[in-house]
């Protein structure tokens, strides 16, 4: 599978996978997960810290992989997204985030597929969780719901969604709540592996299994997100260990790069390095299934709180 990514994408892969003290590492040209504890909780809260700009940036791939599924002519699932629920009855500030993570990420598939009415529902719910945080201040609601009824500011609506989330996480950072703004960016990639497992299941495709296999390097580097809080509470420490259930299924995942020779282009006055290489994913075809199984499972335990 080739890939050709700008170095803002990658960044997260050097402070992970080229690092010394990243979360992965290759022997020889070869992804492998790290020992558990081979990083200590302390370092794994400033690596956060460090890092944590680079996987949101990444994360955007909800709205990548609804991009995807769409450019494979699959067709819009609505029985896939999580069921809007009244976010007054979440007790828990812990629930919140989460399920405003996953809610995000089913409106980047919302949007990708022009589905205006269910978007302006999903809206709401958003809104009421960021509320709920203490965060709803990010979210310009009246213009983001006029924009969803228009489909001709599809594009607008994207880019305040995303640019909202992000906001969102900074503040949250910012003002040590760092452990919400990491429950946020596990809900968006939770259910972005499962939007994509699902549509798996029905219509197989390559570069879909490929996009699912890759998950491995980001599914390491959000468990070091969530190592420093995982003994905050019995809500994180069941969360922790269901992230850890799932990297149990991908670690005979293969993930083999083949480096290219990096090019240098001027984009917008900014010089910006795009990094060529070939990642070979092997992933048999139970790995997948076992994959597709956890990952269903653990998002259905989430959004059932």
């Amino acid at each position: 599978m080739k890939r050709v990514l700008a170095i803002h994408i990658l960044s997260f892969l050097v402070l992970f996978i080229v690092s010394c003290n990243g979360s992965g590492n290759k022997r020889g040209e070869q992804y492998v997960f790290p020992e558990s504890d081979s990083i200590p909780v302390n370092e794994a809260v400033k690596l956060s810290q460090e890092a944590i700009e680079d996987i949101v940036q990444n994360i955007s791939s909800p709205v990548e992989m609804a991009s995807l599924l769409q450019s494979l002519e699959v067709p819009f699932m609505s029985t896939n997204l999580a069921p809007i629920s009244d976010a007054e009855s979440l007790s828990t500030s812990f629930h919140k985030a989460l399920l405003l993570g996953i809610y995000g990420a089913d409106l980047g598939y919302l949007n990708i597929y022009e589905k205006t009415g269910n978007a302006v529902e999903n809206l709401t719910t958003i809104k009421n969780l960021a509320d709920g945080i203490r965060v709803g201040q990010f979210f310009d609601f009246q213009t983001l719901k006029r924009l969803a009824v228009n489909k001709s500011n599809l594009d607008s609506l994207v880019f305040m969604s995303v640019h909202s989330y992000n906001e969102i996480d900074q503040f949250l950072r910012a003002n040590n709540r760092g452990y919400l703004s990491a429950l946020m960016i596990t809900g968006v990639w939770l259910e972005a592996q499962y939007l994509a497992c699902e549509v798996m299941k029905d219509y197989p495709h390559e570069e879909l299994r490929n996009r699912i296999g890759e998950q491995k390097i980001i599914l390491n580097d959000l468990l070091l997100l969530l190592r420093p809080y995982k003994d905050s509470s019995d809500e994180y420490k069941t969360l922790y260990d269901n992230f850890e259930e799932i990297k149990s299924f991908y670690r005979p995942v293969n993930i083999t790069y083949i480096p290219g020779e990096p090019e240098t282009i001027e984009k917008d006055g900014k010089l910006i390095v795009i990094q060529n290489e070939e990642s070979i994913i092997d992933i048999t075809d139970k790995q997948l299934e076992d994959i597709i199984t956890i990952s269903g499972e653990i998002r259905n335990k989430v959004i059932s709180y």
